[in-house]
């Protein structure tokens, strides 16, 4: 029988529902109730554990299905909004619960995703960081192009060198995170080959498809 559990993942609650028993029950989002709540999936035997994906919440509930090979769909939160609106199920300004999301992936016979990658979650962030830094950059240029006093003119010097050394060391991670991947690396040589292309521009043409393509999958 196909049976289906919804998680809704907040900072300090995993409030969860097993949709064939009707029955709900709230685990501390920490390690100890994860231990509790991944304890329970197995026991429960469902066929699909379902949550939104929200960023920093799902991570580590993601990591520990996976784990345990316990499988899991993460889906859209604008998508899960979508179907509980129109199912009539859900007014504008209610909350997508651990019941809604257990039903969404029972009655659309949702299909389980693959794990994301440690991988691609480290160059997920270290390009999010990278951008950052670039426009933490820009604006120390503009900075230290108007400082006009010698204490100001000092201190954008020294928080532009700061920010500079900052993006070098993000690059040189982002190179040994891609050169550890045989794939990566044969497809970054080839890139890099090309006149006109750097180690820079290379590493983001590959990285920045690879990000799309989970965004798309997650959406589904």
């Amino acid at each position: 029988m196909y049976d289906t559990i919804g998680i809704d993942l907040s900072k300090d609650t995993l409030d969860t529902y097993w949709f064939s028993k009707r029955k709900h029950k709230q685990f501390a989002n920490n390690k100890t109730g994860l231990r509790e709540l991944i304890r329970w999936v197995r026991q429960a035997k469902a066929s699909l554990v379902v949550f939104e994906a929200t960023g920093v919440y799902h991570r580590l509930l993601e990591v520990s299905l996976a784990a345990h090979d316990l499988p899991f769909a993460r889906v859209n939160p604008r998508q899960a909004r979508r179907f509980a609106e129109g199912t009539g199920t859900l007014a504008k300004t209610d909350r997508v619960d651990a019941a809604m999301l257990a039903r969404m992936g029972y009655l659309l016979e949702l299909k389980a995703d693959k794990p994301k990658s440690e991988m691609l979650h480290n160059l997920k962030g270290m390009t999010t960081a990278r951008q950052a830094l670039i426009k933490d950059r820009t604006a120390a240029r503009a900075r230290l192009a108007t400082a006009t006093y010698p204490l100001l003119r000092k201190q954008a010097i020294l928080r532009l060198r700061q920010v500079e050394r900052d993006i070098a060391q993000i690059d040189a991670t982002i190179e040994t995170i891609i050169t550890t991947d045989k794939t990566l690396c044969e497809k970054a040589a080839i890139l890099i080959s090309i006149p006109g292309i750097a180690k820079v521009t290379a590493f983001a043409m590959l990285i920045v498809p690879l990000m799309i393509c989970k965004q798309i999958t997650a959406g589904r």
